[in-house]
Formats: C-alpha cells, sequence, structure tokens
C-alpha cells in the first residue's frame, strides 16, 4: 500500500448500474413471459392441442375458444391477458435497449460478432466496465464465471460445466453462451482482445 502498486478496484458509475436495471428488468419480465408461455402450453395439451410454436402465431384463436371449465377458462383468459400486458412492455424494453447500443460504440463493436445482439452486447459492455483491467480473454471469461470447472488428476485432464461462480450479471442474466463466445474469441488471440480494449 505505500508503494502505490495495488490493483484499482473498477466501480460501475451511477449510469451503468442504471443501464443494469434496464437489462435484469427486461430480463425478468422475458421470464415471466416465458412462464406464461408455458402455462398455455399445457392447457393446450391438455386440450389435445399439439402445435408447439404455431400455438403463439395461427393457432391462439383455436386456443381461446376451447370450451373449459369455468375455473380452467378463467386461468386462460387471465394469462392471455396478463401475455397481452407484457409483450408491449418488452418490446419498449428492447426498443431502449437498442437506443442505449446507438450510444455505445463498444457495445456497437460487440454486435459486430456473429449470433451477438444488442441486448448481449449492451450486457457484456456493462458489466466488463474497463477492458484494460483484463490483460486476455481468459480473465474475461473467468471473472463472468464462464470457465469449465476442472477435474484433473495425473495426466488426466477432465473439464465440466461451466463455473458460473462469476459476476452475476454476465452469466447469470441469461447472456452466458454468447458471452461466453465472445469470451473465447477474445482469448483466441492477443490482437483481438487489443481491438476490444481501444474499442472501449
Amino acid at each position: 500500500m505505500l508503494k502505490d502498486d495495488s490493483p484499482r478496484i473498477w466501480v460501475p458509475s451511477w449510469e451503468n448500474r442504471d443501464l443494469r436495471q434496464l437489462l435484469w428488468h427486461r430480463h425478468r419480465m422475458v421470464q415471466a413471459r416465458t412462464r406464461i408461455l408455458n402455462q398455455l402450453q399445457a392447457v393446450a395439451l391438455n386440450e389435445g392441442l399439439r402445435c408447439k410454436k404455431r400455438l403463439w402465431r395461427s393457432e391462439r384463436q383455436r386456443l381461446e375458444s376451447f370450451p373449459l371449465a369455468p375455473w380452467a377458462s378463467r386461468r386462460r383468459r387471465d394469462l392471455l391477458e396478463l401475455l397481452d400486458r407484457l409483450n408491449p412492455s418488452i418490446a419498449e424494453l428492447s426498443q431502449a435497449v437498442e437506443q442505449e447500443v446507438e450510444k455505445c460504440p463498444e457495445a456497437q463493436r460487440l454486435a459486430t460478432h456473429p449470433g451477438v445482439g444488442p441486448i448481449t452486447a449492451l450486457a457484456f459492455v456493462l458489466i466488463i466496465g474497463k477492458a484494460e483491467r483484463f490483460s486476455c480473454g481468459k480473465q474475461v471469461a473467468s471473472y463472468l464465471g464462464l470457465v469449465p470447472v476442472e477435474e484433473s488428476s495425473g495426466n488426466k485432464r477432465r473439464l465440466g460445466h461451466i463455473t458460473k461462480q462469476g459476476s452475476a450479471g454476465g452469466g447469470g442474466a441469461g447472456y452466458g453462451r454468447q458471452s461466453s463466445a465472445m469470451a473465447q474469441r477474445l482469448a483466441a488471440t492477443k490482437t483481438q482482445f487489443i481491438v476490444f480494449q481501444k474499442a472501449a
């Protein structure tokens, strides 16, 4: 401490924390919508309607027209009303995320990776913060908890599931696969990580 060579702790700004709330709120809303869709799917299956994804495109009228017992009908009606209220809210939050990405050059650059959209890109930037804190992509993957569990003995090396012991916002908020892919790409070459640092 006297030499002032201790690593500095990065503290996210107020704006960063507020944007995380936007992503987290949208994530929870999507989770709620998924639970509602699963319940409606169960109602459809109980009535013999097996159309999977088509249920929410061309088969919703059939779902609404089924004669059901009073409380089952009430459940269906309430679920559909909740679904109709959630969809516009999620669309509004998604649009807000896209607008924030337009203001963030780092997120725009990350969005150029195949399979990485605005939500994952913005989440990655907000959780990582200052890229110069990391010397390589492997440290980024470790910080996000996207490194595999290792159980090795002697000459045998066994890699299991990802640890999920990193930042709760990175892997835990539903962006694990995309973030892992980005971290692996950054770990592939030093040049790629330097480009990411310059963008940040």
